[in-house]
Formats: structure tokens, C-alpha cells, sequence
């Protein structure tokens, strides 16, 4: 598989040269990075072409680098442990303003594409050039399925996707304000929602629980609980003998 995937990467670079900006084959899978304004272009000849042939488009996705490389797990010897306090807060009112601002590119969108016909798969990714309004083409000019997953991608991470046929949200309530899936979007959400019998209406009203850090249940296989478990039954038996 990596052979037809270097042939493949050759290929594509020899042929779109200065358009492919980078190259990646790891796990059995080929990345392409590319520029916003080369996405037309470049899906096209990934469809069109005899050695390409990616006739079907299989997902477009969003990825918010915001807090890419932050961690709340510490590894330590003992297992993975989540942190029980955050290290920052998502929540406006309690954001550090000392925070440096975010450097790079912040959204991307990830098109993963398939080759029915050669029996293989690519992954294109373009980084949007503005963080405060990230924008890249509308590639259902190119593959009709991408209209259901580029409104997936703008309802949840705010990507906007020029000449779109019909750009609007897809998951999230009429009225939502803000994208879920954006690193900064509170976990709690902003609204919370209930229907009114006495107004016979669906209400919106603050959020009423409060803002946490969920620890999830860690199994270690290290044996601390087995031993502990043991030593205190031993501790039980030599009591009830006396």
C-alpha cells in the first residue's frame, strides 16, 4: 500500500507542482495541504485525472486548532489522569485577558476523498487565510455531496463556504447563536431550552447548571486496587479471629 501511495504522491506533485504546498503519508493514509484559492483547481484534477480518479467525495470536515498541543492529562507513572481544574477557561467571563493571542491559522477544512475505480483514498486539507471570518470555496461544483457536509462544517465550526447553493445550518437550532464545535464555544452552551405550558411555546432561559471538568473513570492495569482490596480483607479476617 505505501508503494502505490508514493506512486500516487508523485504523480500528483509532478503534476500540480507549486500547487501542493505539502505532502504527508503516514498510517497507511496520503495528506495534501494546498491553498485556499488552488482548491477548485486542484479537486478537479484529482476527479478528472486517469491516475487519480477520485470520483466520490466521502466527508468535508472542520478543525478548530485554537488550543492545538493543551492538555488537561497528566501521564504520569501511575496511568493517565485527567486534570479535576482546567487550566484556562472557555468561559468569557473568565477568559485571561494576559493570554497571547493565537498564532497561525486557526480553522481548516479536511476533504477526504475516494478512488472507487483505483481502490484508494486522499485527504486534502486547506487552512483558512482569516481566523475571523475563515473562508474556502464550495467544492459542490465539483462533487454534489459536498453540500450536506460543508453546511455540517459551517453549522458547527462557522466555515464559510463561497458559492455555496444554500449555505445554512444543518444540526443546531434555528435561532443558535454561535458554532458548538469551536474550541472557545462554551460546554455547557450559552442557552438552554424547555417548552412553556403556559405560554404553549418553546422558551429559552440562561443556562442553569454549572460549568465542570469531568473525570472519566480510569482503569489501571498496574494492580493498586487489587492490592488494596486484598490487604484490607486480610486486615477483616485477622480482626474477626481475634
Amino acid at each position: 500500500m505505501s508503494d502505490l501511495l508514493q506512486t500516487l504522491n508523485a504523480h500528483i506533485e509532478s503534476a500540480l507542482t507549486t500547487k501542493i504546498q505539502s505532502a504527508n503519508i503516514a498510517l497507511h493514509e496520503l495528506t495534501i495541504e494546498i491553498a485556499p484559492q488552488d482548491l477548485i483547481e486542484v479537486a478537479t484534477f484529482l476527479r478528472d485525472d486517469n491516475q487519480c480518479a477520485f470520483e466520490q467525495l466521502i466527508d468535508v470536515c472542520g478543525v478548530d486548532y485554537l488550543s492545538y498541543g493543551d492538555s488537561e492529562w497528566d501521564v504520569g507513572g501511575s496511568g493517565f489522569t485527567r486534570g479535576v481544574k482546567r487550566e484556562f477557561s472557555f468561559d468569557d467571563s473568565e477568559l485571561d485577558t494576559d493570554k497571547p493571542e493565537f498564532k497561525g491559522k486557526r480553522f481548516a477544512s479536511v476533504t477526504h476523498l475516494l478512488s472507487i475505480k483505483n481502490n484508494q483514498r486522499i485527504r486534502v486539507t486547506v487552512y483558512c487565510d482569516d481566523n475571523e471570518f475563515p473562508l474556502v470555496d464550495s467544492l459542490t461544483s465539483v462533487w454534489s455531496s459536498a453540500n450536506w457536509f460543508e453546511r455540517e462544517a459551517f453549522d458547527l465550526f462557522g466555515i464559510m463556504y463561497k458559492d455555496h447553493p444554500d449555505l445554512r445550518r444543518i444540526l443546531t437550532d434555528y435561532g443558535f447563536s454561535g458554532h458548538p464545535f469551536r474550541k472557545d464555544f462554551p460546554l455547557i452552551g450559552q442557552v438552554e431550552m424547555r417548552y412553556d405550558e403556559e405560554l404553549e411555546r418553546v422558551v429559552y432561559e440562561p443556562v442553569s447548571i454549572e460549568s465542570r471538568t469531568l473525570v472519566p473513570r480510569i482503569i489501571r492495569e498496574d494492580g493498586r486496587f487489587t492490592r488494596n482490596r486484598n490487604t484490607d480483607t486480610d486486615e477483616n479476617a485477622n480482626e474477626v479471629e481475634k
